[in-house]
């Protein structure tokens, strides 16, 4: 059987990002079965992304900056004969799109376009505010227009990707239970362990968290783990801070036993695709989220796992499942079997390959 050239363009290098690990990375090995052969085009080398975030280092940034944009002229050339291609976001990390255009207008390609975050509204840290005109935050819409097919991740995206482009179907991000999160939660162990995960630049939701913990570890025993790329500088006493590595991820997260996802209502958030709590259910945790974006699909209060909104909402939840590790296993057990049944790789793989396919 001859394979169909599947080329996959995205921002950052293979095994890197977690939108893209949970979006379609994770299905890669299912379409090579059904008869793909995989050609994956990131923007970022892997050297290149390892240093993107180190301080100083300006004119090798510089140097990769202009070698990756080099390697994308190349990549045209090795599109013209290209049948199937997924783009995952845009072609570059920064500037306008150029490159989307020529594929387009000039080569007449067709491509399906796959994002998962409200990636229209600028969203960064005052530390890289100077850099963020060069995001060009506005291309959205004419990478979302240009496609053939668009890929969204939750109703919200879909719902804007609806303005520039009527053939979108929500496929949302979910979770290998069969191959990845096969690693399960321990809720007999003491002391009992909060946890969040996630990188630097999302850490600024638990500045409405760590009032609360400070005031829990009055009367608890218990650990709260931050797993990220940056260690917070909260003054807690029962701070745990751990590197996000890949090869230990699960592990790592699975002695956590209460999952948080604290988030702010607004159009940002409203595009998430609920990956934190994903995880924790996958692993049998039982989940606390606020009532943004998909959070209130995944979880039904009190069923598996709990909605908070407010101070009060959060320390009563969290006050609750440190007293009771009955609770706290059921929860987690029904946040489980929930991901099994609509969340999981295993149930959406099918559609994934139609969208290829077609």
């Amino acid at each position: 059987m001859k394979l169909k050239k599947l080329h996959i363009i995205a921002p950052y290098p293979r095994g890197e990002a977690p939108s893209q690990r949970f979006r379609f990375e994770q299905y890669i090995p299912f379409w090579e079965e059904h008869g793909f052969e995989i050609h994956y085009h990131s923007f970022h080398t892997h050297k290149s992304w390892n240093r993107l975030y180190k301080k100083g280092l300006f004119l090798q940034k510089f140097f990769d900056l202009n070698y990756n944009f080099l390697r994308r002229w190349i990549l045209l050339f090795r599109l013209i004969g290209a049948k199937h291609i997924f783009m995952h976001r845009e072609m570059t990390h920064l500037g306008p799109p150029v490159f989307e255009w020529v594929l387009v207008k000039v080569m007449r390609k067709k491509y399906t376009y796959d994002f998962d975050d409200a990636i229209w509204i600028p969203n960064y840290s005052s530390a890289n505010a100077r850099f963020q005109k060069l995001k060009c935050y506005w291309k959205v819409p004419y990478l979302i227009r240009w496609a053939s097919k668009v890929s969204a991740g939750n109703d919200f995206l879909a719902t804007y990707a609806r303005r520039f482009n009527s053939a979108v179907e929500v496929i949302p991000t979910t979770i290998d239970t069969q191959n990845q999160h096969t690693a399960r939660v321990d809720h007999h162990k003491k002391p009992v362990v909060i946890g969040w995960t996630g990188t630097h630049s999302t850490m600024h939701y638990l500045d409405f968290i760590v009032p609360i913990l400070r005031k829990l570890e009055t009367e608890f025993n218990f650990q709260f783990k931050v797993i990220s790329n940056k260690k917070p500088d909260y003054e807690l006493k029962s701070l745990v801070y751990q590197d996000w590595k890949q090869e230990t991820e699960m592990q790592d997260l699975a002695v956590i036993q209460i999952g948080i996802m604290p988030l702010v209502l607004d159009a940002w958030s409203e595009g998430k695709c609920g990956f934190k709590a994903l995880q924790y259910m996958a692993l049998g945790m039982a989940p606390i989220v606020s009532p943004v974006g998909v959070n209130t699909q995944m979880i039904q209060h009190g069923i598996n796992g709990f909605i908070a909104e407010t101070t009060e909402e959060w320390e009563n939840g969290l006050r609750i499942l440190l007293e009771n590790e009955t609770l706290r296993m059921e929860l987690g057990q029904q946040a489980l079997k929930s991901i099994q049944q609509k969340w999981s790789v295993e149930v959406w793989k099918e559609n994934y390959l139609t969208l290829m396919e077609n």
